[in-house]
């Protein structure tokens, strides 16, 4: 494995900041120039350079180590609490081997590159999908990872600023066009659809490709309670980092190993995988309730509980993951929103054929 950086009590030793070029614009008097030290007339470097080119000397040896040689370097620093290494992300195209017998739920990771965020208006440049089968018994990927990545011309510019994230350029994708029939082939059976911003991918992908609307979704991003997990941040680069890797993030088939192998892993505080945990999200309907015409008085009470208003709508809303979690929240409006009166709010139920879709789910009346 490569190192890729280390950090000393928790902070990056980031080269790109150590920049000490500024130095030469600074004015001088010629007293700097009498410091100078100079080869002897005899050709012998003077001790302090002897022993500064002896340093370059042994930077130069490590940096031309062996792999093996630079991992147990690597394992040595991790033995010090003082330091982190990061490790570079090694993408996994071959899991331990299906055996017979074995249930795997047949998953698809995705990942898309746009022009810009509005799907009313902006196209895809790159999808990858990763397609691979998961032990349902254990969470684990098991045998082969197929892959397919490809660019499309958008028929748009793309602008500097999507240029600049994902390295995509006019030129690459000029004349270039997905090929539905390789996407098609690792569709077929798959029952999961994993992307980790699949509110924002999944209505992309369908109207590009409408037969994705057919396929059951899960959200790695919102599916997952990350700060539950004792995580700081649900960004994929950083979920990466938490595990000890850094990878080229936004390119979208970097970001599905990437993704893989976060989910690929037991979660902090539950015990199975983030794959197992997303097959069993996806396997049972989550809710939307609203607060249907709640008074005023009670925005503060709603907003601390997690609602979110919606401005379109006029209406706080929240999701819950299951019926258990929707009958208590229907309890605590009917005592801490309506006390003193009859209400009727909005429940929409959502599978995960219809979940992170434009489409609307089964919306039912809930009398409190």
């Amino acid at each position: 494995m490569i190192i890729g950086a280390l950090t000393r009590d928790g902070y990056p030793l980031n080269n790109e900041q150590i920049d000490f070029a500024f130095v030469a614009e600074l004015p001088t008097d010629g007293s700097a120039v009498k410091k100078r030290r100079h080869r002897s007339s005899t050709g012998v470097l003077p001790q302090a350079d002897a022993s500064k080119a002896k340093s370059v000397a042994t930077l130069a040896a490590q940096a031309s180590a062996s792999a093996g040689d630079l991992e147990s370097m690597a394992l040595q620093l991790e033995a010090n609490p003082d330091y982190r290494v990061l490790r570079r992300l090694k993408p996994c195209l071959e899991w331990p081997p299906l055996t017979p017998g074995q249930d795997v739920c047949k998953v698809v990771v995705l990942d898309t590159e746009t022009t810009g965020l509005d799907q009313s208006k902006e196209k895809i440049i790159e999808i990858a999908l990763l397609r691979v089968d998961v032990d349902t018994s254990t969470g684990m990927p098991v045998g082969a990872v197929q892959v397919y990545d490809g660019l499309e011309d958008p028929g748009i510019p793309i602008s500097r600023e999507i240029e600049g994230i994902t390295g995509i350029s006019d030129a690459m994708v000029r004349g270039q066009r997905l090929d539905e029939e390789r996407i098609a082939c690792l569709l077929d059976g798959v029952d999961l659809v994993i992307a980790h911003n699949a509110g924002f991918d999944r209505q992309f992908v369908e109207a590009r490709l409408p037969q994705f609307c057919h396929f059951a979704w899960a959200c790695s991003f919102a599916d997952i309670g990350w700060k539950s997990q004792g995580r700081n941040s649900a960004k994929l680069e950083s979920l990466a980092l938490e595990m000890g890797y850094f990878y080229d993030a936004h390119r979208a088939e970097m970001d599905c190993h990437a993704l893989l192998a976060v989910l690929a892993s037991p979660l902090p505080q539950l015990p199975h995988t983030g794959l197992a945990h997303l097959i069993a999200q996806a396997a049972r309907p989550s809710y939307r309730l609203q607060a249907t015409n709640a008074p005023f008085e009670a925005k503060d009470q709603l907003k601390s509980r997690g609602y979110r208003w919606n401005a379109e709508q006029k209406v706080w809303h929240t999701r819950l993951d299951d019926e258990t979690a929707l009958a208590a929240e229907l309890e605590w409006l009917k005592h801490n929103v309506y006390p003193s009166r009859a209400a009727s709010v909005l429940c929409e139920r959502l599978d995960a054929r219809v979940r992170y879709s434009s489409r609307l789910g089964q919306i039912t009346k809930q009398t409190l």
